[in-house]
């Protein structure tokens, strides 16, 4: 399996730190993390935890564009060193994208998902080079 691949793996897995971090958050601020109504306690979080809550549920939006764009590059057999190098810039940037969500330094958090928005889109340019599609097309 390639790195990119890989990184899908990691990416699948990405948005669950931060729903863990916000069911501890429920916790402390409810006491209790209520299993039979999650979603209704989880609206009512405040700071960290609905940051957490906030940092999953873009962790989880953000998976699909990168997952097809990781496996457009795998099948148009785009180069593999400059698809392993965006692969794990995504994974860099969404990682750090959670933590500064989480710790609330909001300018870096949006840094962080412009990268990845980046790292995206240079998916599909190299993915366009290696097809023989020229990129005014």
């Amino acid at each position: 399996m390639t790195i990119p691949l890989w990184c899908l793996l990691v990416a699948i897995i990405l948005p669950y730190p931060w729903a863990m971090t916000a069911m501890g958050e429920r916790k402390k601020q409810f006491g209790t993390a209520d299993n039979k109504n999650p979603r209704k306690q989880t609206a009512q979080l405040e700071g960290k935890g609905a940051r957490a809550y906030a940092a999953h549920q873009n962790a989880l939006e953000a998976l699909p564009p990168f997952g097809i764009a990781v496996l457009v590059a795998h099948v148009t057999h785009a180069d593999p060193t400059l698809s392993t190098i965006l692969a794990v810039a995504w994974i860099v940037a969404r990682v750090l994208h959670g933590v500064f969500y989480i710790a609330d330094i909001d300018k870096a958090r949006s840094g962080m998902f412009v990268l990845g928005n980046l790292a995206v889109v240079g998916q599909f340019v190299i993915s366009a080079m290696a097809a023989g599609v020229p990129p005014h097309h």
